[in-house]
């Protein structure tokens, strides 16, 4: 297949002050993704949409971040919860925040003010752990393969302006990602690389190609030449079947790579989440996926088994929520300021060391 290289503008005047808006946020210069990477993994923690239908403020269907702007505190307490947790990039709550989803409610006039807001919120709530700040972008249901000059300069000026909000707001980088089309994908880096900030750019893989024909590998690889500096993938599939595409991406690329599962128990057989059916055939995606959750321990047994593939950025999807990213964390040799209230068994009064003659009497609740 052919190499897509995609030429560079000129840095817009733009991108300029926003370099200075960074420079009077960022806490520690040396302490950028990059530098980070270097030093070893770094932890994400992202899964915002679904946590927050779970929670009540988010409507299942458009899955809109209405909720930035309708109620602010519960997306400022869950990037609370994953600070906690060990997440190191408070990733800005604009997942479904650009302007076609925004058009599609008819809350288009908003499409700035959430866009800003939840920018804020994550930085604030960076600053309190001396963390990262992420804006994010994905995948617009604009770009059309079969027209990808016009639907790609839709797409392009819709990330544009998604950048240069995230730019001037002082994000660390931005992450973009749930692609399912490499020339989207490349249309995502090349905005991003106009405001200067690095780039996280992943895809979903809920088939085994992205849908414009490329293995991810390869997708992976055309991302690397153009300059992204991490690349992998995101939602779709849960640890089991992700990890063996994640090994010839790491294979076929010399940069940082990038790996955020679902939690959930995709199989060969079924491999993305949206494909997942219980016994009598019902699909799951996406308000029944609770039969199929991961526990704590799978996640975190993804966890080392990506670093162990050489995975750089570690963190979890659609689905996630902080004790997956806490268990992930301590077993990557962290403790977090939640490990304060990890589970200690021990102490458990029929499941601990020291059982009372009363709490004997449940003896079917041990093997």
């Amino acid at each position: 297949m052919s190499v897509w290289v995609v030429v560079q503008p000129p840095l817009p005047v733009w991108s300029f002050i926003a370099q200075a808006a960074r420079e009077a946020t960022t806490i520690d210069s040396m302490s950028g993704i990059r530098e980070r990477l270097d030093r070893g993994v770094v932890i994400g923690g992202e899964g915002y949409l679904f946590e927050l239908e779970r929670r009540g403020y988010v409507k299942a269907g458009p899955f809109v971040p209405e909720v930035v702007l309708d109620f602010p505190e519960a997306v400022r307490e869950l990037h609370r919860e994953m600070l906690r947790a060990g997440a190191e990039v408070m990733v800005a709550f604009t997942y479904y925040g650009h302007r076609e989803k925004l058009r599609s409610i008819g809350r288009e006039a908003d499409l700035e003010p959430l866009n800003r807001l939840a920018l804020r919120l994550a930085r604030d709530v960076a600053s309190e752990g001396d963390e990262l700040m992420a804006g994010n972008i994905c995948n617009t249901w604009v770009y059309d393969p079969d027209a990808p000059d016009s639907s790609g300069e839709i797409v392009r000026e819709m990330y544009r302006e998604q950048v240069r909000w995230a730019a001037e707001e002082g994000a660390d980088l931005i992450i973009s990602e749930t692609h399912d089309y490499l020339g989207e994908a490349l249309i995502s880096l090349e905005a991003v690389q106009e405001s200067g900030l690095p780039s996280i750019v992943t895809f979903a893989s809920t088939d085994d190609v992205t849908i414009d024909g490329y293995e991810f590998d390869e997708a992976c690889r055309q991302l690397e030449a153009n300059g992204a500096d991490l690349v992998g993938l995101n939602c779709s599939r849960g640890p089991q079947t992700m990890l063996p595409i994640l090994e010839r991406i790491r294979a076929a690329v010399d940069c940082h790579v990038a790996a955020q599962p679902v939690p959930y128990r995709t199989t060969p057989a079924q491999p993305n989440f949206e494909a997942l059916k219980d016994v009598d055939g019902t699909r799951g995606f996406p308000l029944a996926l609770e039969p199929f959750l991961c526990n704590r321990f799978e996640m975190a047994d993804f966890a080392a088994s990506a670093r162990d593939l050489g995975v750089n950025y570690i963190g979890v999807c659609c689905g996630g929520a902080p004790h997956y990213v806490r268990a992930m964390a301590e077993r990557l040799g962290r403790t977090v300021p939640a490990s304060r209230y990890s589970p200690d068994m021990a102490q458990h009064p029929i499941l601990g060391e020291n059982v009372g003659e009363q709490a004997k009497r449940f003896v079917n609740w041990k093997d």
